[in-house]
């Protein structure tokens, strides 16, 4: 397993991109923003963590983060403030850090857990040039070292999964199936990473496998939530995983069947599968996101089925679990090499359930490679 998360040497031609765009300093509030051109990882809460990209590498934290900060990231200067809101707001402090022109990746912090304060513009009294339409063009297309931490974010979803397929049996919980995969996998990765890895924020974080309450007619609702119920036989599920690596994410999911399915699974099924080919087959050069959302539209309108329709055929993903650009029909994009995305076109039956698969995939100069690597016929997914 690759024991590092992003060379230091690619984080700096990072930033000096950013810089030359920006012509001025550049202040990063966003979490994944400061983890994309610093590596540096923190709980982003209402105390807010912030990074100034110049001459030097500032990062300005409550006192609190100072030590762990000097330790574990890799800033030329580091700023702290009392608290928040503190007896001066530390936006007012952070102010007095900045002289010139200013841009940054939105005009102040944003409003988490309970966080206020006056806007970056306001406290420098200076108009403040936003650069997160920036930031994301530059996130889209990844990196050689980005898609290998995908791949092996792949690598443990797909154990995760198999861990959870066994454990889903007709009259297990939701709960039991998940935490036990979840756990097994977590343990297994972290004897596999070794002691210098650090890309978790918290200990009973990892690899996790699940189905946020896709279960039986549930699993209709492509946003579900948990229920304490079990699994019985004729229960549609749809399943999910996720393995950061070092911030990096693959995504994995496959619709399933407790017990013998019927005809009605079996076609519902089908579909599944081939909407997902029809995606797969319609990346090439010169492709927009919404040319690989439109074949799977034709899909469903050809098989008389658009009424099962939910949701578009995919997102990028990196180091978020979504990302733009994002594939759908209203989506005009171009699919670069290097871009990462989801693959996951589902049916879903009020009533009865949903079908959903998600693979993940790198474009290609001539096409995609499939990242996770998992069954997608329905002999497969059957739990006896």
């Amino acid at each position: 397993m690759q024991r590092t998360g992003i060379s230091a040497d690619e984080l700096a031609g990072r930033r000096a991109r950013l810089l030359d765009h920006a012509g001025s300093v550049v202040v990063l509030f966003d979490q994944a923003y400061i983890q994309y051109y610093t590596g540096f990882n923190f709980l982003s809460n209402e105390r807010p963590v912030v990074v100034v990209v110049g001459d030097e590498l500032t990062a300005f934290v409550p006192r609190f983060e100072v030590e762990r900060t000097e330790e574990e990231g890799h800033f030329d200067r580091i700023e702290a403030y009392p608290e928040y809101p503190g007896p001066e707001h530390p936006m007012r402090l952070l102010a007095k850090l900045l002289d010139g022109d200013v841009a940054a990746d939105q005009d102040g912090y944003s409003g988490i857990l309970g966080y206020e304060g006056p806007a970056l513009s306001e406290v420098t009294g200076r108009a403040v040039k936003t650069l997160g339409s920036f930031i994301e063009s530059c996130m889209r297309r990844k990196s050689p070292a980005e898609v290998e931490l995908i791949r092996q974010s792949a690598r443990w979803c797909e154990h995760a999964h198999r861990l959870l397929q066994q454990y889903s049996t007709a009259g297990a919980t939701e709960a039991e199936a998940s935490l036990r995969a979840g756990h097994e996998a977590t343990l297994a990765f972290l004897e596999a990473a070794g002691p210098e890895y650090a890309g978790q924020l918290g200990s009973q974080d990892g690899v996790t496998a699940g189905y946020r309450g896709q279960i039986g007619r549930r699993s209709a609702w492509a946003h579900a939530v948990a229920h304490n119920i079990r699994f019985e036989p004729g229960d549609m599920l749809v399943s999910e995983t996720a393995a950061p690596i070092w911030g990096y994410n693959a995504e994995l999911e496959r619709g399933m069947v407790v017990g013998e399915p019927t005809d009605e699974q079996r076609r519902l099924h089908e579909h599944t599968v081939a909407m997902q080919q029809v995606a797969f087959d319609a990346f090439g050069p010169g492709i927009t996101c919404a040319e690989v959302d439109q074949p799977v539209f034709d899909y469903l309108d050809e098989h008389g089925i658009r009424e099962l329709w939910r949701q578009h055929t995919g997102h990028g993903i990196g180091l978020r679990n979504h990302e733009s650009p994002f594939l759908d029909v209203g989506d005009r994009t171009p699919v670069e090499p290097g871009m990462v995305f989801t693959i996951e076109p589902g049916v879903y039956k009020e009533g009865l359930g949903g079908f959903r698969h998600s693979d993940t995939i790198v474009v290609t100069e001539d096409g995609i490679e499939i990242l996770t690597d998992y069954p997608r016929d329905l002999e497969s997914l059957t739990i006896s």
